[in-house]
């Protein structure tokens, strides 16, 4: 679960729901160079990592090892963390079918396809993820199975099914009404105190963090615009019943009217952030909350509307037209106004696996490679309020770390060639 930080209780779960399947014995990684903690930007040379029941025990000079335990020789590479993936959707993956499979894919179904994508996403290097939308049963199903060993995959903090409005991003859209109201989940409501009750029910069903649409999204087919679509008061009850029951809120926001008024009522995080102002800004710092930028779901939306292939609905085309084009430049504009930004990829929109294409636009935004390795590592640890546990490499933290062979810190699209990845302890890669 996402707590409060002074909710100690859950925090201790939490902790405990991140061993995933850990290594028997004890494992020394050999380091060619090692980039421990991202805070820092400090990079040691030939550094061996000690690893014990899924955590690192202690970090030593030179190349080590002990009669017993297991060598994992990476002198030739660049180690660093395991990277996290604040925003991606694994039950499922944009392509021609899309609209067909949300009528024909039972809950099963998407969990298994979810199986797939979650191994692809651990390959590439990222050991943690937020599931921010997807069916609650597929997805809570999943996270469990992740968390016996049964699935290989990322540790998955996942939200269920988005709070949304009646009609609105996150409803069902453009179906007959009868599949329409077959297909809605409960999490849609109207009104302050039915969105108290559908945050509440998702904390219910198994929810970490709550996910909202604030405004309109680019892939429902409506065309209702990327406006604000919650009022201010189902906003604040919606913030304030999550806070109580020690979960964090983020937003699915593109229009500023919506950015604003969610942050206003002291929302945690936004997703996207297509149209933010300079008031949104000053929101984001005086609240202390995380802008995940998700660059590459706009490039991938924009590309597909106008290419020759674009299999996207009329209403979707037109928002993604409209929004996919400036994704980068609000991104450049928050990361100078000094917000702090946890990365995100929205991946199920563009293809899992491919998440660390991230990287390379947010350098085109303006960060340099290695803030931006910051945003996949202890910012979005701290986002989670799980720097305790995972986002840099020290002893008593989670052994998630993964290894390139060029410098990301000079070449950031090293990071989509990962070749070597070790989650809890586990050498999965």
């Amino acid at each position: 679960m996402i707590c409060k930080l002074m909710m100690g209780a859950c925090a201790l779960a939490l902790t405990a729901g991140l061993s995933g399947v850990a290594a028997a014995e004890t494992l020394f990684v050999q380091a060619g160079r090692l980039l421990a903690d991202p805070a820092t930007g400090k990079v040691e040379a030939a550094r061996t990592l000690v690893i014990d029941k899924g955590k690192i025990v202690r970090i030593v000079d030179g190349y080590v090892s002990e009669p017993g335990g297991k060598v994992v020789d990476l002198k030739d590479s660049f180690v660093l963390p395991g990277l996290i993936d604040s925003h991606v959707h694994l039950t499922g993956e944009q392509n021609p079918n899309s609209r067909l499979e949300e009528v024909t894919q039972s809950s099963a179904d998407q969990a298994m396809v979810g199986a797939g994508f979650a191994r692809k996403t651990l390959m590439a290097g990222f050991t943690t993820v937020a599931d921010l939308g997807a069916d609650n049963a597929a997805v809570f199903a999943l996270r469990a199975a992740v968390k016996r060993g049964d699935v290989i995959g990322p540790r998955i903090i996942a939200s269920g099914s988005a709070v949304s409005i009646h009609g609105g991003h996150g409803d069902i859209n453009g179906f007959s009404e009868e599949v329409m109201h077959a297909l809605r989940p409960a999490s849609v409501c109207s009104g302050a105190d039915d969105c108290r009750r559908a945050v509440r029910e998702q904390v219910w069903r198994g929810a970490d963090i709550i996910k909202i649409t604030a405004t309109g999204g680019v892939l429902s087919n409506t065309a209702a615009g990327l406006a604000q679509q919650f009022s201010g008061a189902e906003l604040e009850a919606i913030v304030d019943a999550a806070h109580r029951m020690g979960r964090k809120v983020t937003a699915h926001a593109h229009g500023v009217d919506g950015i604003n008024a969610f942050l206003k009522a002291g929302g945690d995080s936004i997703e996207h952030g297509t149209y933010l102002d300079n008031e949104s800004i000053a929101l984001f710092k005086k609240n202390g909350a995380y802008l995940v930028p998700t660059l590459m779901a706009g490039d991938y939306v924009y590309r597909v509307a106008s290419g020759p292939n674009n299999f996207l609905t009329p209403a979707q085309t037109t928002k993604a037209l409209d929004a996919g084009p400036k994704m980068l430049a609000m991104a450049r504009r928050a990361h100078e106004g000094g917000v702090k930004i946890a990365f995100g990829t929205d991946s199920g929109v563009s293809a899992h696996g491919d998440n660390a294409g991230e990287f390379a636009l947010l350098v085109k935004a303006g960060l340099s490679p290695l803030e931006a390795i910051q945003t996949a590592t202890v910012n979005a640890a701290a986002h989670f309020d799980l720097s305790a546990e995972i986002g840099s490499l020290a002893p008593g933290k989670a052994a998630d770390l993964i290894a390139v062979k060029g410098d990301p810190l000079t070449d950031v699209t090293v990071l989509q060639s990962v070749t070597s990845v070790i989650k809890g302890g586990a050498v999965v890669k």
